[in-house]
């Protein structure tokens, strides 16, 4: 296709990035599938595969496993060097966690904020430069409604005072609102377009894990990450929040721009010993 892309889904060895991989890759793409570590994301190029109808153990240039633990740091790092060799063109941060207990990363980060937050803005960072090489080069980051309940407390980021399952999960939520906001003010003159989105209540591993309800289809739940990863329309669209492809008014602390830039400057500097 004449605009194929190169597209990095972070977490894509199943749920919602697994299915985002397989529709990206039906559509022609390039796809880097994402997994914590070279099994796992073989195992997920394989999967792809299985779904358009091809042989699991079949060759294409058009499927690339790359690894990294979120849960590590200096893991997201080297995946970042394991990408940038690629030139990607779209990056979609889709990995993220819902934690029922109070775990610790191993670099002492609650693990909620470490996937969800820290190790976003960590691998966009070192991608950012590569990204801008590119013409009409994307950031997409899957956020969630949750968003709208979410609270920022910089004396309980770490879940230092108290940890509550859903309140981390909703705070790095607004997190991946805020992090799209500031970045799309900061790179406005380059080639680089950041947006966010809602998936949808989608039956995954985390639903079950942090609601235990049931959701719709993960082919259904890729379609926003899919469409802002892709399509013309949204080329030149950036800092916004879409639900169901749409553009959609976040909540106003996800608007609060002082916020925004409170967050981003706490987070480089606790960021900095892995820049």
């Amino acid at each position: 296709m004449a605009d194929s892309k190169t597209i990095l889904v972070t977490g894509s060895t199943d749920g919602i990035g697994l299915a985002t991989a397989r529709r990206l890759f039906v559509s022609g793409h390039t796809v880097l599938v994402h997994g914590r570590t070279e099994a796992k994301a073989n195992f997920g190029v394989g999967q792809v595969l299985v779904y358009s109808g091809m042989k699991e153990n079949a060759r294409t240039d058009k499927l690339i496993p790359v690894w990294g633990d979120y849960s590590s740091l200096a893991e997201v790092v080297n995946l970042a060097k394991q990408v940038e060799k690629l030139n990607p063109t779209v990056l979609i941060n889709n990995a993220g966690v819902y934690m029922k207990e109070k775990t610790l990363s191993s670099d002492g980060f609650e693990m909620t904020f470490a996937v969800n937050h820290l190790a976003t803005q960590l691998l966009t960072h070192h991608l950012l430069p590569v990204l801008k090489q590119q013409i009409h080069s994307r950031v997409v980051t899957v956020s969630s409604i949750a968003h709208t309940r979410g609270h920022i407390s910089f004396d309980n980021l770490n879940s230092e005072k108290h940890f509550d399952g859903y309140e981390a999960y909703a705070a790095s939520k607004l997190m991946n609102v805020l992090f799209t906001r500031v970045s799309a003010a900061l790179n406005k003159d380059s080639s680089v377009k950041f947006n966010c989105l809602h998936p949808g209540v989608i039956a995954t591993k985390l639903l079950r894990a942090g609601f235990n309800i049931q959701g719709d289809g993960v082919d259904l739940g890729c379609q926003t990450s899919v469409f802002l990863a892709t399509d013309p329309t949204v080329a030149q669209v950036t800092g916004k929040y879409f639900v169901n492809s749409k553009e959609t008014i976040p909540s106003r602390t996800g608007q609060d721009d002082n916020l925004a830039i409170q967050l981003w400057k706490k987070t480089e500097e606790i960021l900095k010993p892995w820049f």
